[in-house]
C-alpha cells in the first residue's frame, strides 16, 4: 500500500469550508501474563498539553546526546511480567538481572503498566496494590539501576487497553476501575458488547474509541518516559478484546455515526464499523509514539503484536486482512511498521512445534512480518520474534529461537517467570527452568551462544504532531502532508482532533486539513508540534425555493 493511501474504509467524509488559525490553546490462549494494562490518570485537558501530576519527580530525566546510528546485532530479550515473582522485591530484581545476564540477554521488557496500575512510584498511575510488593520499592527504577551497567537495555512494557481484572481488583480509590469503571454511567470508559457486558473472562478493557480514555492511555505511557531513564516503551494489549463484538458503549456509537454519517447501531460485521474501530487503535499508536518521541527522540517505540492461527502469505496484505489479527482484535501492525509508528515489532508468535500445523504457522508469521519491514521512507522496521516459553519444552524453545535468529530477526522469550512448560505446569521451579534453557540457548552454535549488545538506534527519530479544534466533530478528518509540492502521506484525525506523521523527511512540510493549510519544518531529530488549528465548518447555504411570481395579465385589445 503506498505511503499516502488512507486506511481501507468507505466512511462518509464531511466536506467543509474552514478557517484555520493558530488557537490560543497552543485461537491460542495466552496466559495471564502477556504485556500489561494502564491505570487511572488525572484527566488531561483536551485543549492543553499532557501533564504529569505534581507528585511526580521534580527533576525530569536528562536528555542525552543521541548516539550515532550503528549496525544492530539484534534483540535478545526476556519479558519480565508482574503476575508472580520477579519484580516485587529488591532481591527478586537482583536474581532476575543476574539470570538474564547469564543467558546472554541484552534487553529486558519490564512490565511497568500492568492493569491500569504501575510497578513504579513516579508515574501518573496508581502503584499496584499487591501484598507481595516490597513497601516503598520501585521495581522499574531498580531494574534500570542494575541492568543498564551490565549492557542491557530496559524497555518499559505497558498494557494499554487492558485495565482491570475482576478477580484481583486494584483497591486504590484512584484506580480507573473506580473512577471510570463499569458503574459510572456516561463517565465509564470500558469497552462493551451490544448487551452492555464488559468482561472478557475476568478482564475489562478501555475503549480506544472514547476520546477521554485515549487521552488517559497516552498520558500514562508518557509519564513513564518523562520520569525514568528507560530505553523505550512497548505497547501491549493495544487492540480490542478477542471476540470481535466490542465497541458498543453509546458514546462510541455516537462518535462513529457523527463522523461517518451512519445511523443506528452498527452490525458487528459492518466493514465500515470494523475499519473505523481499527483506525482508533492505529490513532492511539500514532499519538503515543509521537508523544514519546517528543520527550526523547532516541527512545524505542515497540509493540507486542498478535499472530493468531494461520499466517498470511509473505508480502500479501490481502491475505493479512483475512486474519483474526486484522478482523477480530483490529490490529493493523503492517501499517504501523510501514508508517514508522513503531520502531520494533515483537510478534507474540506463541506456537507449539509439536501441535498440528503450529510449527509452520510459526515460520509463516515470521516470514510475513519480515516482508513488512520496508518502510514508506525507505528505511526498515526492526523485528523480533516473541516465543512462548511457557508452552514449550526446552528443546523446542531452543529450536524456535534458532529459527528466529537464523532468519536475521531478534528473539524475545515469554517469560522469565515461566521459562518452560514444566515450570508453567508446576513440575519444576523457575530457577530450574532458567538453568535448563540457559544451557541450551548458550551452547556452541545456539541462538544466544555469543554475547551480543543490541546497539542499533531506532529508525524513527522525528515527526510532526498537531491538532484541530473548534468543531464538535474532531475525528475522521483527512490530513495530508506535502513535501516538495507532492502528497507524501495521508492520515486521519482522532477523536480529540490529533493527527501526526512519523518517518517523513526532514524539511519544510505543508499540512492540509479541512480545506486549509499550515507550513512548518520537520527537524532532523525530534517532533515538531504545530499550533492548534482552529477549524470552523461552514454550513452550505440551502437553495432558495423558486419565487412565486404573479402572472402578467395582458390587457385585452380593444
Amino acid at each position: 500500500m503506498p505511503p499516502f493511501q488512507l486506511p481501507r474504509r468507505a466512511a462518509a467524509l464531511v466536506l467543509s469550508l474552514a478557517l484555520v488559525l493558530p488557537s490560543a490553546e497552543g485461537a491460542l490462549t495466552v496466559p495471564p501474563a502477556t504485556p500489561a494494562p494502564v491505570p487511572a490518570l488525572p484527566a488531561v485537558s483536551p485543549a492543553g498539553p499532557l501533564t504529569v501530576p505534581t507528585d511526580a519527580p521534580k527533576q525530569p530525566v536528562p536528555v542525552t546526546a543521541e548516539p550515532t546510528p550503528t549496525a544492530g546485532v539484534g534483540v535478545r530479550g526476556l519479558w519480565i511480567d508482574a503476575f508472580g515473582p520477579g519484580l516485587k522485591t529488591s532481591a527478586q530484581v537482583r536474581r532476575m538481572v543476574d539470570a538474564a545476564a547469564k543467558m546472554g540477554i541484552n534487553t529486558l521488557f519490564v512490565q511497568a503498566i500492568r492493569r491500569a496500575d504501575c510497578l513504579c512510584r513516579r508515574s501518573s498511575l496508581p502503584v499496584i496494590t499487591d501484598a507481595d510488593l516490597q513497601p516503598g520499592f520501585d521495581p522499574l527504577e531498580a531494574v534500570i539501576r542494575l541492568a543498564k551497567p551490565r549492557g542491557m537495555r530496559v524497555i518499559a512494557w505497558a498494557s494499554v487497553t487492558g485495565v482491570a481484572n475482576a478477580a484481583v481488583p486494584n483497591s486504590n480509590p484512584a484506580h480507573i476501575s473506580r473512577t471510570h469503571g463499569p458503574n459510572m454511567g456516561a463517565q465509564s470508559w470500558y469497552s462493551r458488547r451490544p448487551d452492555g457486558t464488559y468482561l472478557e473472562g475476568s478482564d475489562a478493557w478501555l475503549d480506544a474509541g472514547i476520546p477521554a480514555a485515549a487521552d488517559y492511555m497516552v498520558a500514562g505511557v508518557v509519564s513513564l518516559v518523562k520520569n525514568y531513564a528507560v530505553d523505550g516503551i512497548q505497547l501491549d494489549r493495544i487492540r480490542y478484546p478477542d471476540g470481535g463484538v466490542w465497541g458498543y458503549d453509546p458514546k462510541v456509537i455516537a462518535r462513529f455515526n457523527a463522523e461517518t454519517g451512519a445511523t443506528g447501531i452498527p452490525a458487528s460485521a459492518d466493514p465500515a464499523w470494523l475499519d473505523w474501530k481499527r483506525d482508533q487503535v492505529t490513532a492511539l499508536v500514532r499519538r503515543t509514539a509521537l508523544e514519546v518521541k517528543a520527550v526523547r527522540s532516541n527512545l524505542w517505540v515497540s509493540a507486542a503484536t498478535i499472530t493468531y492461527l494461520q499466517p498470511p502469505r509473505a508480502g500479501d496484505l490481502v491475505s493479512f486482512r483475512r486474519t483474526r489479527t486484522y478482523n477480530d482484535v483490529l490490529q493493523d501492525w503492517p501499517t504501523w511498521m510501514r508508517d514508522g509508528l513503531i520502531d520494533l515489532n515483537v510478534l507474540m508468535n506463541y506456537k507449539r512445534d509439536g501441535v498440528a500445523d503450529q510449527a509452520s504457522w510459526f515460520d509463516g508469521w515470521n516470514a510475513f512480518a519480515a516482508s513488512m519491514r520496508p518502510r514508506a521512507d525507505g528505511g526498515q522496521a526492526e523485528l523480533a520474534v516473541g516465543t512462548a516459553l511457557y508452552l514449550n519444552s526446552p528443546a523446542v524453545i531452543a529450536a524456535q529461537a534458532a529459527r528466529a535468529v537464523n532468519s536475521g530477526l531478534g528473539w524475545v522469550g515469554y517469560s522469565y517467570r515461566t521459562p518452560t512448560v514444566d515450570v508453567y505446569g508446576g513440575k519444576s521451579t523457575t530457577a530450574q527452568g532458567l538453568e535448563v534453557i540457559r544451557a541450551l540457548l548458550t551452547t556452541p552454535g545456539a541462538a544466544l551462544n555469543v554475547p551480543t549488545r543490541w546497539a542499533a538506534s531506532p529508525p524513527t527519530t522525528r515527526g510532526l504532531l498537531g491538532r484541530v479544534t473548534g468543531v464538535p466533530v474532531l475525528g475522521n478528518r483527512v490530513v495530508e502532508a506535502l513535501q516538495g509540492g507532492e502528497v507524501v502521506a495521508r492520515s486521519l484525525t482522532d477523536g480529540n482532533g490529533y493527527y501526526g506523521f512519523a518517518g517523513l523527511k526532514a524539511g519544510s512540510t505543508e499540512i492540509r486539513v479541512s480545506g486549509q493549510r499550515w507550513v512548518d519544518t520537520i527537524p532532523a531529530r525530534g517532533v515538531v508540534r504545530l499550533p492548534n488549528l482552529l477549524v470552523r465548518d461552514l454550513q452550505p447555504v440551502p437553495a432558495l425555493p423558486p419565487a412565486k411570481i404573479a402572472p402578467v395579465v395582458t390587457p385585452a385589445q380593444p
